[in-house]
């Protein structure tokens, strides 16, 4: 099933954040969490219709807006690679900028130490392909960047503040391998220690992975390790996120429209449940949820989120997923493959880890960025040819950006 393939990869990158595609019983949208009064109550979710889950009924997005009016955090979750979930993410945050001009916009996608990227596109110092190039946006994120233009260009036109939430990602894998003590003094600062305790969150995530079907060299006696692990992944990106949110809303006083996966904010248990834990202050959640073609409407839980929005399922993603995880290593020059792909368009396409790359349709790339930035150009369909090294031996890959069929999408 579609969810299944989403929240695998989700799985795979620790990242769980996506809610594309749901089956009508899909269990996770209907568990019973988060507020005692709307636990045990669903709303039929339809596509094109905005849910209050405090109504249980649909009501107009103006509605929705004004009833954000005294909100010091609106949290607006989103598939990464769904254009749809990005525009209206966009007219949510036009909106509220209409309401009140006191607004800053939070970004799960960017570490705290590229502020500074941050501020130069708030300003207007920056051109699109600058920022691009200062933000690394490639490698901090390497989604199309086209899924984000326009709330991009929202932000520079207004001089709307931006704010980088996350934390390195090399600091998330150190939770999740070895827990919050072994990182330094320094980098504590940086992430605060993360609430484990949440038993309605550890459901929640316990209850996507247990939907989520796994490969079988990540089954077995190691389950458990693995979800903790996880468990306290997911649990450190949150509470980073919350820190920097809460940090961000203090510094000019502003309104925060806080952007992250889904995954992040279901239930009011993520980001949002940790931010109001340490400010106190009122916020309002956002979650669109894809419903499948001729599905009619799907049960939701209206503890799900604050409102609801339902979409039409989307047969592809606007910008493909080229799939290519990349590595430089000291001493090498030419970039190399980190492991074999498991999503996007280079999956089964021949790549093996640890495939050193030569070219790109004749052009060498000595940097990840650079040659993400290449190939973020490319559409259904185009083709580009690599020229590796393996073994000792040259291999040429045509890769064709084939679009996917349709129970594969989103892999």
């Amino acid at each position: 099933m579609i969810q299944k393939k989403i929240l695998a990869l989700a799985i795979f990158i620790l990242m769980i954040s996506f809610l594309g595609g749901m089956d009508e019983e899909d269990k996770i949208l209907t568990l019973e969490l988060g507020n005692k009064r709307l636990k045990d109550k669903t709303m039929d979710v339809s596509p094109g219709k905005i849910y209050s889950a405090r109504e249980g009924k649909p009501i107009p997005f103006s509605k929705m807006i004004m009833e954000m009016k005294d909100c010091d955090f609106v949290y607006v979750g989103e598939t990464h690679n769904s254009l749809p979930m990005h525009d209206i993410q966009l007219k949510i945050i036009q909106a509220l900028y209409e309401q009140d001009r006191n607004v800053s916009v939070g970004l799960e996608m960017f570490p705290v130490g590229y502020q500074e990227a941050m501020n130069k596109w708030s300003m207007g110092i920056l051109s699109k392909q600058e920022f691009i190039h200062e933000s690394q946006w490639y490698v901090n994120w390497n989604f199309n960047f086209g899924f984000y233009e326009g709330i991009f260009k929202l932000t520079k036109d207004n001089k709307i503040p931006i704010y980088a939430l996350n934390a390195p990602r090399k600091l998330i894998t150190d939770i999740r391998m070895k827990g919050w003590d072994v990182l330094t003094e320094e980098e504590k600062e940086i992430v605060p220690n993360p609430d484990l305790t949440h038993e309605e969150h550890r459901t929640l995530i316990r209850t996507i992975f247990g939907s989520t079907e796994l490969p079988h060299q990540m089954k077995g006696k190691g389950m458990d390790m693995m979800f903790e692990g996880l468990y306290r992944a997911q649990s450190a990106w949150d509470e980073v996120m919350a820190f920097n949110a809460v940090r961000a809303h203090e510094r000019e006083d502003k309104r925060v429209v806080v952007l992250a996966g889904s995954g992040h904010l279901l239930y009011n248990l993520g980001i949002n449940m940790r931010a109001y834990e340490r400010s106190r202050k009122p916020f309002k959640t956002v979650v669109c949820i894809e419903i499948p073609e001729n599905g009619g409407s799907i049960p939701v839980s209206r503890t799900l989120a604050d409102y609801v929005w339902g979409i039409p399922e989307e047969k592809r993603p606007v910008y493909p997923s080229v799939g290519l995880r990349l590595k430089k290593f000291e001493g090498l020059e030419n970039l190399v493959i980190e492991s074999q792909p498991i999503s996007g368009v280079a999956l089964n396409a021949g790549f093996e880890k640890g495939d050193i790359v030569l070219s790109v349709d004749g052009k060498t790339y000595f940097d990840i960025n650079e040659l993400r930035i290449y190939l973020s150009q490319f559409k259904w369909n185009d083709e580009v040819k690599f020229q590796l090294l393996r073994d000792a031996s040259q291999v040429e890959i045509a890769l064709t950006f084939t679009p996917p069929e349709k129970e594969e999408e989103d892999i």
